[in-house]
């Protein structure tokens, strides 16, 4: 089996060699660049399976290239690395569709740990649900797409698809923020997390044009968390 090819993209040149060994030494291929346009040009051209993206970078952003990796490969797990005690820019990140976040100065065992983490959740996927029809909206969950009446079709990002497919899986029963945390996001409990899962909920909503006010698909649960509404799962 072929090493997994991952992209860091860093400008801090010490920073972005240790990455580059760190994964080579642990088996992985790593591919580097040092601004935000070669960044963005790799990461939406070469055959990858995970992307370390820093967000302050030259020439471009990260927030801007993760938009842009979000929008033409939803499928492409990305962590953030982002400054220590910046909450905002993780909050961002994760709301625009990171798969996680490592906050500088990190040591290479969290880093690895991460990753494996990151890829081990795109691998394991829940697979038994290919699709479903959601109040007349057609759910396709391989090609992570929202199918409308009059014909249009959204993209889901992988975590709003596993998301979805975990809410769907459960239908009827409520799922508490925790749980979500731990079988969708693999990460333990947060206030930055839990915020993360109600941004989800969010869009997730807004793409299945359930009423924010008067949700009938994803229903919020007081006092307990998120449910796919009784009957929805078909």
């Amino acid at each position: 089996m072929a090493n997994k090819v991952v992209l860091v993209v860093e400008d801090d040149t010490a920073i972005r060699r240790g990455l580059v060994d760190t994964l080579r030494h642990a088996g992985y291929e790593p591919i580097a660049c040092a601004d935000g346009e070669e960044g963005l040009a790799t990461a939406l051209s070469a055959q990858l399976d995970l992307v370390i993206l820093d967000v302050v970078l030259p020439k471009r952003d990260g927030f801007s290239i993760l938009t842009e990796i979000r929008r033409t490969r939803p499928q492409l797990p990305v962590i953030l690395v982002t400054a220590r005690g910046a909450e905002t820019d993780r909050v961002h990140g994760l709301q625009t569709g990171a798969d996680d976040y490592v906050v500088k100065p990190f040591s290479s065992r969290e880093l690895l740990a991460r990753v494996e983490a990151v890829l081990r959740r795109s691998a394991e996927r829940p697979t038994d649900v290919g699709r479903v029809v959601l109040s007349g909206r057609t759910v396709d969950f391989e090609r992570r797409e929202v199918g409308h009446g009059d014909g249009s079709r959204v993209q889901l990002s992988e975590r709003e698809s596993e998301l979805l497919q975990y809410l769907v899986r459960n239908a009827g029963r409520a799922i508490s923020r925790t749980e979500i945390l731990q079988r969708v996001w693999g990460l333990a409990s947060g206030d930055l997390a839990t915020r993360t899962i109600d941004m989800h909920i969010v869009k997730l909503r807004e793409k299945l044009n359930d009423q924010a006010e008067r949700p009938q698909i994803l229903v919020t649960v007081r006092g307990k968390g998120y449910m796919l509404a009784a009957g929805e799962s078909a």
